[in-house]
């Protein structure tokens, strides 16, 4: 490390404000041309005058400082040139780069260089940057294998780590492993399976990985938007500021029931038995039939009438028709109206073959069968407009429906799982949350679907059910998806249980069966939890998930486990102390228990005058952070990391369904303390002393 008083430090940080400026200038001469726009809007309002408005709009958006260090180092070629790395592209006023973004070809060098293969570089200096400060250089001689700085963790990355967690997940931008940028540099044409252990940062690689992807391909998904879907809402709080903090606004990001919120209320829950058989892939084809049954020729054939002609096709003819019009694999709402408009050329032909009938009659004669209100009322009994919910409603609602669509496919067992009350109105059906892929599916099979995406990254995929992947894919275009996840901790019952079997889920609800190419990675490195406490957590592994590979850590040593053993009478208090305790020393703190003992310790820290949160009112903005206890079950805490947490209870979350992959998340959120207090034994997988 360069020292503060190093001249070539206080060199680089006159760089460093000299870049700043030069932002500062393209921002200024973009808000110019939007005013020059704005009164082009103003006097002409033209389509052309709106549409550079609305670019220049976005442009003048990309520019503002969002935060984070503008540039994080440089590097030098065997060619002697030099770029500056950051994250962003700035310029000066005769257009030549003085930061190149770090997601252009040139920077990979950056991320990926070593002394073993230098990627053409001979030397890299990175910056420790404060605010818009540049406290320390590290300088790496990528041409001297001998250097002691060309290998291990470089300093800035260290210091990332070792920094406290306030509540919101952070880009990693100035520090992206080579492993990791492999994976967020890989091609858009790709459904990508990445399994990662807790640390490997899986989820800073999807993020990362959109914001890559809009920046090598922003005129095709500038508009076609990027979706990342997350396993819940605290998860997506707690991921919100990363894309805006990178310049990417063109991102929905949602969860599987968020995509349907606005159209199904979720108002009831389902048994696991029942979720697990929702989430099968086998209802695919449930509700396929469910959708077909609904069409079907009239029994006798149909009778047409235009004026004083009259036309007859048989039921065999009908039948012939709408099977031509389903092996084009149409929406059925779209298929009938291919389906009527066969029915009339059908008629047509018939009729035109008749002595002294006039070629140019077609438009009158067809016309009169339109118009026809007999025809309608027969076409709505042979192809009805199809509503998703009262399908699936109607499917679950009639015990016929749902024996004749499950026929081959469910038990009898399984069918009277399915069944329930139908209601007076479709409106009031108790949806539940496994209906929600249900109903979707549906949707596909009726209308199509509502949109669709240039590419998905969906994170804690390990926990999705079938169903719920066949969702998802159908919103991508041309199979284009980052799918993350760790088998370890798949918890939900009806979560498809493999990467294989979430790959035939996917491939099975695209076009043509396929994405344009599957790739399966993972990531191995845990730069997150620190070796005394993933060591520890990966001792579960071979029971809870025993087909994973552990993640292994690159931060040595820490604190081991604070085990502690307690009487029930004290449990509630001692968890109290450990966390007043803790509030002394890091920034975030959380306690994870089974879901029946959060309310106790709520309560507990409460009495004890901490600042207690619970999922959705946790901290100021509702994230787990400086002003408040997170206090929540290993679920709901997935994906997200707290400087300390103290598991309560161990033996209690290890009794859940899955529980042993439930303990191990829960242990593998903090990133600097772990506590465990309880009363009943420790799983004895963990074999850890007092």
């Amino acid at each position: 490390m360069v020292p503060d008083t190093d001249p070539e430090l206080a060199a680089e940080q006159g760089w460093l404000d000299a870049a700043y400026a030069h932002l500062t200038a393209m921002a200024a001469r973009a808000a110019d041309a939007r005013a020059v726009t704005d009164r082009a809007v103003a006097q002409e309002n033209t389509v052309d005058a709106r549409i550079a408005r609305f670019h220049l709009q976005r442009r003048e958006a990309a520019l503002r400082d969002v935060g984070g260090p503008l540039a994080f180092g440089r590097i030098r070629t065997e060619d002697a040139e030099q770029w500056y790395v950051g994250r962003r592209h700035v310029e000066d006023e005769r257009s030549r780069p003085v930061v190149i973004d770090w997601r252009a070809p040139v920077a990979a060098a950056f991320y990926r260089a070593t002394a073993v293969d230098p990627c053409g570089l001979t030397h890299r200096r990175r910056f420790v940057v404060e605010e818009r400060r540049i406290v320390a250089l590290l300088d790496e001689a990528l041409d001297d294998p001998d250097s002691p700085a060309a290998g291990g963790l470089p300093d800035p990355l260290l210091a990332e780590l070792e920094r406290s967690r306030t509540g919101q997940m952070r880009d990693i931008v100035a520090t992206i492993a080579a492993e990791q940028d492999e994976i967020i540099r890989a091609p858009l044409a790709e459904l990508l399976v990445v399994q990662g252990g807790p640390g490997t940062g899986k989820t800073a690689v999807g993020l990362h990985r959109a914001a890559f992807l809009l920046f090598e391909h922003r005129t095709r998904l500038i508009d076609r938007r990027v979706l990342v879907v997350g396993p819940n809402p605290v998860f997506l709080r707690y991921i919100a500021d990363v894309l805006p903090s990178l310049g990417e606004t063109a991102v929905t990001q949602t969860t599987v029931a968020g995509l349907l919120a606005a159209r199904f209320r979720v108002r009831a829950t389902d048994t696991d038995e029942v979720t697990r058989l929702k989430g099968s892939p086998v209802m695919a084809e449930v509700v396929r039939a469910a959708v077909w049954a609904r069409i079907g020729p009239l029994a006798g054939g149909l009778e047409l009438r235009s004026g004083i002609y009259t036309v007859r096709l048989t039921e065999a003819d009908l039948e012939q028709l709408q099977k031509t019009v389903q092996a084009r694999r149409l929406p059925a709402n779209q298929g009938r109206d291919v389906f009527r408009n066969l029915v009339l050329q059908e008629a047509w032909r018939r009729h035109s073959v008749r002595p002294g009938v006039d070629p140019g009659s077609e438009p009158i004669f067809t016309g009169g069968l339109r118009s026809d209100s007999r025809f309608k009322t027969a076409l709505d009994k042979m192809w009805p407009t199809l509503s998703p919910a009262a399908v699936v409603a109607a499917l679950m609602g009639s015990p016929k429906r749902l024996t004749e669509a499950s026929a081959g496919l469910l038990s009898p067992a399984d069918q009277k799982l399915l069944r329930r009350k139908g209601t007076p109105k479709v409106d009031d059906t108790p949806w539940t949350a496994a209906d929600l892929p249900l109903l979707d599916e549906a949707q596909h099979l009726c209308a199509g679907v509502p949109a669709t995406y240039g590419h998905v990254v969906v994170d804690e995929a390990q926990d999705l059910s079938a169903m719920a992947l066949r969702m998802l894919a159908r919103r991508t275009e041309g199979g284009s998806m980052t799918v993350l996840g760790d088998l370890a901790q798949a918890t939900a019952v009806d979560a498809a249980g493999s990467w294989d079997a979430a790959l035939d889920a996917l491939t099975a609800a695209m076009d043509d069966g396929a994405a344009a190419q599957v790739r399966r990675t993972e990531l191995t490195v845990g730069y997150r939890v620190p070796a005394a406490i993933l060591d520890v957590a990966n001792r579960l592994l071979p029971e809870a998930a025993p087909g994973v590979t552990p993640a292994r850590s690159v931060r040595p040593g820490g604190d081991p486990p604070l085990v502690l053993a307690v009487s029930e009478a004290d449990l509630a208090a001692t968890v109290a102390s450990e966390i007043t305790a803790l509030r002394q020393r890091v920034t975030s703190v959380a306690v994870v228990a089974a879901d029946h003992r959060l309310d106790q310790l709520t309560a507990a820290l409460a009495a004890a005058g901490a600042s207690v949160g619970t999922v959705g009112t946790v901290g100021s903005a509702g994230l787990p952070g400086a002003d408040a206890v997170a206090v929540l079950g290993p679920a709901t805490a997935k994906g997200l990391e707290f400087d300390a947490v103290v598991v309560v209870e161990p033996a209690e979350i290890a009794a859940l369904d899955n529980g042993l992959r439930h303990l191990y998340v829960a242990m593998t959120r903090a990133v600097q303390h772990l506590g465990i207090v309880h009363t009943q034994p420790l799983p004895a997988a963990l074999t850890l002393d007092g």
